[in-house]
This record gives C-alpha cells, sequence and structure tokens, in this order.
C-alpha cells in the first residue's frame, strides 16, 4: 500500500469513441475525465493517483499502461461485474461537441457505426440524479486510506451525489486543498438550490463557459459576472474555461483577475483538454499558491494533449517542452 499520493483525481476512466472536428475517427480508446485530469497532473509531477469505478470487462492493458506511467491506481476499484465506460464524441467545432446520436454522426462523414457504439447513449445520464448514484459513481468508502495524506484532490464531471458528498470529507480527513469541475447534467438553473452546496468551501471551481452559460441561460451575464457569481457561493478562486480562447481566472477576495489565452498548440483532438487543464492548474496551485501560475501551467497541461489522440500521448512529449511553453506563456498573459 503507497504511503501518499501528493495529487488525487477522482472521476471516470472511461472507453473513448471519438469524431473529431475534421472528421477523423478514434475508436475504442483509453480515457475518462479522471484520467486525462491525471495526465495533466503527470507532466509536471511523480506522484499522481486515480480513484474511481470500473466494471470487471475494463480492458487491463489500460490499467497496465497507466501504471507503467506512473499513475497510482489504488483508489481504482472494479467491481465484479460488467459496466459500460463507453462515451462518444462528435466535435462540430474544436469549441462545440455532442454526446448523443452516434449513428446520425458517422452517417454525416460517410463512415459506418462501429459495433461497440451499437445501443450507445448517453454517457452521462446519472450525473444529474439527486436522489442516488450510478454504479461507477464514486462513495466517500471508496476513497483510499492515502488520501489523507494527500496535498491536493481534484473532482473530475461525476454524479451529483458524489460532489456533494466527498469535498466535505475530504476536508475533513486534512485535504488542505479541493477543486471541481461540474457535471453539465447539474448545471442548470433546476439545481440552483443545489450547487452553492457544492461550490462552497472548494479552493477552485472550474467550469467551462458552455456550463456556466447553461447554469446562468435565464439571466444576462457577462462572463466575469458569472465567475463572480460563482465564487460568492463561497470559492475563493473561479476559472471559467473557454475552449480556445483560454479562461478567465478570478480570485475575488484579492480582487484579482486574469484572462489566460490558450497555448497556440496544433490541435489534433480537443479530448480531454479541459480535463487536462484541471490537472495541470492542481499541481500549480499547490506549488505556487498563485492562481495565474496554476492557470499557465493548466494551459500548457491542455496544450500537449490535444497534439495527439489518447490520453497518454502527452506523456510522450519532449522533456524540457513543458517548461518551455510555460515560460512563453509567462510572456502572453494579460490582467483583465
Amino acid at each position: 500500500m503507497t504511503a501518499s499520493v501528493d495529487f488525487a483525481f477522482v472521476g471516470g476512466l472511461r472507453q473513448d469513441y471519438c469524431i473529431t472536428h475534421d472528421g477523423r475517427v478514434f475508436a475504442g480508446m483509453l480515457g475518462g475525465n479522471a484520467v486525462y485530469a491525471a495526465i495533466g497532473a503527470r507532466i509536471w509531477s511523480d506522484s499522481v493517483g486515480l480513484i474511481g469505478r470500473i466494471g470487471n470487462n475494463y480492458p487491463t492493458e489500460w490499467l497496465d499502461e497507466l501504471h507503467r506511467h506512473g499513475v497510482n491506481l489504488e483508489g481504482v476499484r472494479q467491481l465484479p461485474e460488467p459496466h459500460d465506460t463507453r462515451t462518444f464524441y462528435a466535435y462540430l467545432s474544436p469549441d462545440e461537441r455532442v454526446d448523443t446520436r452516434p449513428a446520425s454522426h458517422f452517417l454525416r462523414i460517410g463512415r459506418p457505426l462501429p459495433k461497440e457504439l451499437i445501443g450507445y447513449q448517453h454517457s452521462t445520464l446519472d450525473q444529474g440524479n439527486r436522489l442516488g448514484l450510478g454504479p461507477l459513481g464514486v462513495r466517500v468508502g471508496d476513497l483510499p486510506k492515502w488520501i489523507a495524506g494527500s496535498r491536493a484532490v481534484h473532482i473530475s464531471p461525476a454524479d451529483y451525489l458524489t460532489h456533494l458528498s466527498l469535498p466535505p470529507h475530504l476536508h475533513e480527513v486534512g485535504v488542505p486543498r479541493v477543486t471541481l469541475d461540474p457535471s453539465v447534467m447539474y448545471m442548470d438553473p433546476g439545481f440552483r438550490s443545489e450547487l452553492p452546496a457544492i461550490v462552497k468551501g472548494l479552493e477552485a471551481f472550474l467550469p467551462s463557459l458552455m456550463e456556466a452559460r447553461a447554469y446562468f441561460r435565464q439571466e444576462r451575464l457577462s462572463e466575469w459576472e458569472m465567475a463572480e457569481a460563482f465564487s460568492a457561493m463561497g470559492c475563493p478562486l473561479v476559472v471559467i474555461k473557454c475552449g480556445a480562447r483560454g479562461q478567465i481566472v478570478l480570485e475575488a477576495g484579492a480582487g484579482r483577475r486574469w484572462s489566460v489565452p490558450a497555448y497556440p498548440a496544433r490541435v489534433v483532438d480537443v479530448t480531454g483538454a479541459g480535463d487536462a487543464y484541471c490537472g495541470g492548474f492542481l499541481v500549480g496551485l499547490h506549488r505556487t499558491g498563485d492562481p495565474l501560475e496554476a492557470a499557465l501551467m493548466g494551459s500548457v497541461s491542455a496544450s500537449l494533449v490535444i497534439e495527439g489522440t489518447g490520453a497518454l500521448f502527452a506523456l510522450k512529449s519532449l522533456p524540457d517542452l513543458a517548461q518551455a511553453r510555460l515560460h512563453s506563456m509567462r510572456q502572453s498573459v494579460g490582467r483583465a
């Protein structure tokens, strides 16, 4: 049993099927939001672990690959029965994707539907359930013993009840920093009274611009006004991820805000970019305590992921590339 893991990532380990914005198909790839977040952190740290649930049909060779790349898997619980971990994405542009009706999208590009996607509906149906967890939803009891010694934990998009229950428990056992990326399934005006209970007490809240707009769609708020509203729920740092535009970062208590551009990477596949950003951000925030430096490290992590396909691609880059990009990013940041 590992004594401790510095940076832990809670969420999904998935099998990805993707149509890119330029019509290429990648089928049956190692993916999942927590996996990409862990890889985004692994670029900067040797002490990274995953916490999640999988069925007994999850490819063991993928677990072996993650282990070989230095990701601790003691927090991954394998259930005794098979479970569906398929995720489908079709990108209409680098900033717009859909995740339902795969047959129509394969028809659009003139390709046959992979047999593995027959019967596929949706990968996040359970995430908006107020009353119970899906079988792959992470419970407090799934957390490994080493979690109390972790320096920071990021919770990727997951079941509503996972997001509601885990942060208070992590704080209770002594984890100093908890960040969270919400699920699109509850970023909705119908959860107006519930979201503050999730956001309060987090070190950072990191929704996408699409999710922020969905939550506030009954109001006409600017991006900064949305960030301020999230921060007022009890979270000192809010990052709204804006895709190819980069991110906006609000440190409300200090009255600081930044517009951080995306690194000008050669885009191949944007799957996992936002998750990898969250992983780099977590490591940067712990190491420096500086939200801006954390945002830059997150941007570099995302840039390395999108230049290839599959979660592990970013770890094949040249050893000094991340630091070189970080140095370049420091020259390009503006204060809003």
